[in-house]
């Protein structure tokens, strides 16, 4: 469980970074640059997986329709139209809120109550990213393309549960970039978008397709296939952190208290939300259960 908990956080982690890799796409058109990231993650996944991909059945069909259009294409297309009625800040604080989502959803879909930890986790990360990014301001339908925006990352991970359970993360990723770039070349190819890119734009959607998407997304599910979508959901928080580092590092925001106090409260409530036991429960039944042999345990046995 620990390497799934690391592999998610290193997942967020390179997402949160990419930022700077982001901005050198700028001028290049966004479908177009979608459809080809996609691509090379599907490319990447294939080459590794070297023809052990599974099979999707047709009960992936609507997780994988979720991952690709609500969670992959609908939530890159959100950000962009979402900006134009909202701060980033804004966006980025309302996508703050998605732990909080993923803490209370993702049991209500297993017929659960939510943890009390993951939620006071989730919580203290939706509080970290709001004091980093700054609340922010709408106007419009800023606040209702916002929403739209989270509703897109909760279901990057909630409709691609069912999906990892039964085909496994790698699979899973491989078959929604697959998707995603056939998705995006479709619409590119109905805009008339398509643009040769220059060697910067061509080293960043590299980049972008081979370590946020390939990498980024097995890391992600195999989190989720692990610990659980509601745990596993604190660790968005380390997104705005890796961020906030990132823009540290390369001289384009300074370090403040406020940024040190937001930081702070986000890895508390990382660490709230991944202790305890997901299936204590199940821990305890299982103890209560009788020995299969009717000789007694040996002594010091649990």
């Amino acid at each position: 469980m620990n390497k799934a908990m690391v592999a998610a956080g290193v997942a967020c982690v390179l997402v949160g970074a990419s930022v700077p890799v982001t901005g050198m796409l700028d001028g290049y058109p966004i479908l177009a640059g979608q459809a080809i990231r996609y691509a090379v993650g599907a490319l990447t996944l294939l080459l590794w997986l070297r023809g052990r991909l599974k099979m999707p059945s047709w009960r992936d069909t609507p997780g994988l329709i979720g991952m690709v259009g609500a969670g992959m294409l609908g939530f890159n297309a959100g950000i962009l139209v979402a900006q134009r009625y909202a701060t980033p800040g804004f966006v980025a604080a309302v996508l703050g809120a998605s732990p909080l989502v993923l803490a209370v959803i993702a049991p209500a879909m297993a017929g659960k109550m939510p943890n009390p930890r993951t939620v006071v986790g989730a919580l203290l990360v939706v509080t970290g990213v709001v004091v980093l990014t700054g609340g922010g301001s709408w106007h419009g339908p800023g606040l209702v393309l916002s929403l739209l925006v989270l509703a897109g990352e909760a279901s990057f991970t909630l409709a691609g549960v069912g999906v990892v359970r039964r085909i496994g993360p790698a699979a899973a990723s491989t078959w929604a970039c697959v998707g995603a770039a056939v998705g995006g070349s479709v619409f590119t190819t109905w805009r008339g978008e398509w643009a040769l890119p220059t060697w910067q734009q061509a080293l960043a959607l590299v980049l972008l397709g081979v370590l946020v998407t390939a990498v980024g997304f097995v890391f992600w599910y195999r989190g989720v296939s692990a610990l659980g979508a509601d745990r596993v959901g604190v660790l968005i928080g380390l997104m705005p952190l890796s961020g906030l580092g990132v823009a540290v590092i390369v001289g384009a925001q300074p370090l403040t208290i406020t940024a040190l106090f937001g930081a702070l409260v986000v890895a508390l409530g990382c660490a709230a939300g991944l202790s305890g036991n997901r299936d204590r429960s199940r821990t305890c039944r299982r103890r209560r259960d009788p020995a299969p042999t009717p000789e007694p345990a040996p002594t010091g046995s649990p």
